[in-house]
């Protein structure tokens, strides 16, 4: 288990738009030299969203490098397409990712069964341990504890980033989790 500072990373980006490697490295080594426990290399934060594929399987690529192994990298591996997440997914796990962070896909308001089976393909496609991410502000999808508690069901779903603002609502979850 992670406890502690986790931390989100921005992607710097030069004025024209390119994601500034330079400063990726320099963003990456001061929380490596600040104590920080873990690193999210393009989660939403670090606007995946904004990036091409080429780009993000480079953030994710240069991020777990430049941390080499000293503390965990979680791997933004969301996407509205299931296909797509999949596919950060597998390449995350084979540049050496240790979890992958993947977000409701957003826009495409999937149902409860929607949300299982896309969670459940991409947490049996690949063996990283999965973080699934309900942030129903951003994604316009919100994740019910039910479908979250069959979810942990699979054995490399191992964790939850919730970010509903709904305390009640995670005291809950957190008590019916076996």
């Amino acid at each position: 288990m992670i406890t502690g500072s986790i931390v989100a990373l921005a992607t710097p980006m030069k004025v024209n738009g390119d994601i500034d490697w330079e400063a990726l490295r320099r963003l990456v080594n001061f929380h490596l030299d600040n104590g920080t426990d873990a690193i999210v290399a393009a989660g939403t934060t670090g606007e995946p969203t904004t990036m091409s594929f080429a780009e993000h399987f480079d953030v994710i690529r240069s991020v777990v490098e430049e941390v080499n192994g000293r503390i965990p990298v979680i791997a933004g591996t969301g996407a509205n397409a299931t296909s797509e997440a999949v596919e950060l997914a597998r390449y995350a796990s084979e540049v050496g990712a240790d979890y992958c962070l993947s977000v409701c896909p957003y826009y495409n308001k999937p149902t409860q069964e929607g949300l299982y089976q896309h969670f459940k393909a991409v947490a049996e496609a690949v063996p990283v341990p999965q973080w699934l991410y309900n942030v129903p502000g951003r994604t316009a999808c919100d994740l019910s504890n039910e479908t979250t508690l069959r979810l942990a069901e699979i054995d490399n779903i191992v964790a939850i980033k919730d970010a509903t603002g709904d305390l009640q609502r995670g005291a809950e979850l957190l008590n019916a989790v076996p």
